[in-house]
């Protein structure tokens, strides 16, 4: 079992920076791939980036290479998202997502057993 719990959303201007954490309870947050997945009014759930275990291995939707950056801290428990360059389309709620066996590069919501509550990101235009 793991809890999420994320913060650092919040409303910014077009081509701002904003840094989302995911705290996680638990002493086994290591054994745990994180991923971060997104959802825009009436839209489906969409993935954003995923990191492995040690953090050497990233994944990232198309859509937000070269602008977003996901890192972990294990020590911390606890998973990063730095957006950089934000466009009003990367407006919506943003989740924190966990599973031991999931693939970093898996981008099907379905796939991942642990959720967060969400934290919400408006970027104005």
């Amino acid at each position: 079992q793991v809890h999420l719990v994320e913060s650092g959303g919040g409303l910014v201007q077009a081509g701002g920076s904003l840094r989302l954490s995911c705290a996680a309870s638990g002493r086994t947050f290591s054994s745990f791939v994180m991923g971060w997945f997104r959802q825009a009014p009436g839209k489906e759930r969409e993935f954003v980036a995923a990191i492995g275990w040690t953090g050497s291995n990233t994944y990232y939707a198309d859509s937000v290479k070269g602008r977003f950056t996901i890192a972990r801290d294990n020590a911390k428990n606890t998973v990063y998202l730095q957006m950089n360059g934000l466009r009003p389309e990367d407006t919506a709620v943003y989740y924190c997502a966990a599973d031991r066996v999931v693939a970093v590069t898996t981008t099907r919501s379905g796939a991942y057993d642990y959720w967060g509550q969400g934290t919400q990101v408006t970027v104005s235009s």
